[in-house]
């Protein structure tokens, strides 16, 4: 009886802790995060300062690029990446995209093949990888399916929750689709979490 509730809190204990996140390389001091995507990156409802990559520099203390272009589509940010990755080298890319294809009703499929796409990319380059999962607008900003899968055939961290979270909240954002300062912050926080569970920071 004894042994049976050990092992009952012990499954417990481990479910408490949650899901398992996938471990990143530990980013050096002087390593370059690169944060690539469209205007959920770029920080469109925002002052620059307040976007999300200005302020997970501040959290994580590792320098982090902002390459994100508003209204840019995940096919046009596949042409991108190649010059910003050769431009940056970056240890780590948090990738951010999807966004504009879900608002302009293209082909999800189409979407999940770019993204797939840019992870295969910078894996080639030795670069780790870290997913931002945009969800589809729209009454209740429903998540998307495709990046939790990719982020297990990859074995790649995934933030799913936090854009939802934010765009479904007055509070958080700016406007339909998205967040404001406090929105932008909160993104920040998250993504930092995520980092110091997969070992990164």
């Amino acid at each position: 009886m004894a042994q049976a509730l050990a092992i009952a809190l012990a499954v417990l204990a481990l479910a408490a802790c949650g899901p398992s996140v996938p471990k990143l390389p530990r980013l050096d001091a002087g390593a370059v995060v690169l944060a690539f995507g469209d205007s959920l990156t770029y920080g469109t409802g925002a002052k620059p300062q307040e976007a999300y990559p200005a302020a997970l520099e501040r959290l994580i203390g590792r320098k982090v690029v902002s390459a994100g272009v508003p209204g840019e589509t995940s096919e046009q940010g596949l042409a991108r990446l190649p010059g910003v990755l050769e431009e940056v080298r970056p240890q780590l890319l948090i990738l951010c995209h999807g966004g504009n294809d879900f608002l302009r009703r293209m082909d999800e499929g189409r979407a999940a093949a770019n993204v797939r796409a840019m992870i295969e990319l910078a894996r080639g380059q030795g670069i780790a990888v870290l997913l931002l999962a945009t969800p589809k607008p729209g009454f209740g900003a429903a998540k998307v399916k495709f990046y939790e899968e990719l982020a297990r055939e990859f074995a790649i961290p995934v933030e799913a929750d936090v854009l939802a979270d934010v765009l479904t909240s007055n509070k958080t954002k700016s406007d339909l689709v998205h967040p404001n300062a406090a929105g932008y912050a909160a993104i920040a926080e998250a993504l930092a979490g995520m980092l110091k569970k997969a070992g990164a920071v």
